[in-house]
């Protein structure tokens, strides 16, 4: 079928573009946020094709649109207005929430509960995590879960650099909610390799030398900045690195936590959201004490087979659990299910 899906999240988007069908992805002159196109640091299938909204028209206009997949709220008025059809009345729709609630954990009120084609269960609410579903108020509207799924990027890890990983967009700006402050404290006693979009003003919130050149040996407290790194480049890189840090105190779950776990990295994090259910112990370290994060971070760059034994332990448990063959499975069924 032909489904409609906005480019919003990279990871979870590569993710879903590699299934069987023909992907239509809104394209504008600027490829700002309304329409950012195919991926340009991930790889994506030829199935996954760029349109501009005249091109969406004309698709629209021949009924060639089967299905359109929503991810932000104002994305149900986009498509009417580019396309002329409403979801849930003129085209079969589904809307993927990605983030919990960003008010009250337990009393934040979904912005689409209300919205009569939701409330009426004609477009059901995709979590991508059991812990959203929980929190968020969607009211009588219909909810699914679809746990995320990634592709095998391979058992990269090598641990040969003592230092500690993380995967990071935009830390200044997110402080708190990225976990910017944890990450900092712990770069306080041990190195990090930082990688992300946004990464360079990190270098002034860091303890000790900090270069942005992954050859540039660390002597001693030493941190590397790599800004914006291509995802199967970033992926080797960071399984270099002895352990993965994940940071936040409040994010849906990051994909990139899930991708180091494949790679083979042993993990440390805070206890919050999804992670616990993404985490177990026989993978790594949750704590809500970051100091227990850095003894951890210590102790692994100290004894690579200890880390080598948690990091075979986090691979096993998301080849099992988040397998990306069953994410795409379960989104066949949803699609064919909302467009019969």
């Amino acid at each position: 079928m032909r489904v409609l899906v906005w480019h919003v999240h990279g990871s979870w988007a590569t993710a879903f573009v590699a299934g069987r069908h023909e992907y239509l992805v809104p394209l504008v002159p600027d490829r700002g946020p309304a329409g950012r196109g195919r991926a340009r640091t991930w790889d994506w299938p030829a199935s996954a094709v760029e349109v501009t909204p005249q091109e969406l028209r004309a698709l629209a206009d021949a009924g060639a649109i089967d299905v359109a997949v929503l991810q932000r709220p104002e994305e149900g008025a986009l498509l009417q207005r580019w396309t002329g059809l409403e979801a849930g009345r003129d085209v079969p729709a589904v809307y993927v929430e990605h983030n919990a609630p960003t008010g009250h954990a337990a009393a934040t009120r979904h912005p689409l509960a209300d919205v009569d084609a939701v409330a009426t269960g004609r477009v059901p609410i995709v979590h991508v995590t059991a812990f959203n579903a929980l929190m968020w108020d969607t009211g009588g509207a219909r909810t699914l879960v679809v746990d995320h799924g990634i592709p095998d990027p391979g058992h990269l890890w090598t641990g040969e650099r003592e230092s500690v990983g993380v995967v990071v967009n935009e830390p200044v700006r997110r402080w708190r909610v990225a976990g910017t402050d944890v990450l900092a404290r712990v770069g306080h006693h041990v190195p990090l390799d930082v990688y992300g979009i946004g990464v360079g003003a990190l270098a002034e919130h860091l303890t000790g030398p900090v270069t942005g050149d992954p050859e540039t040996p660390s002597d001693g407290l030493g941190h590397r900045l790599h800004e914006d790194v291509p995802q199967a480049a970033m992926h080797r890189a960071l399984a270099a690195s002895r352990a993965y840090l994940h940071p936040y105190r409040w994010t849906s779950l990051g994909l990139s936590l899930l991708e180091a776990m494949a790679l083979g990295m042993p993990v440390l994090a805070l206890p919050t959201t999804e992670a616990p259910a993404a985490v177990p112990p026989a993978a790594g370290v949750l704590s809500a004490r970051p100091d227990d994060l850095v003894m951890a971070a210590r102790r692994w760059l100290a004894d690579p087979d200890e880390a080598r034994e948690r990091g075979d332990a986090a691979r096993a448990h998301v080849l099992e659990h988040y397998s990306h063959a069953a994410f795409l499975h379960r989104w066949d069924a949803i699609l064919t299910e909302v467009t019969s």
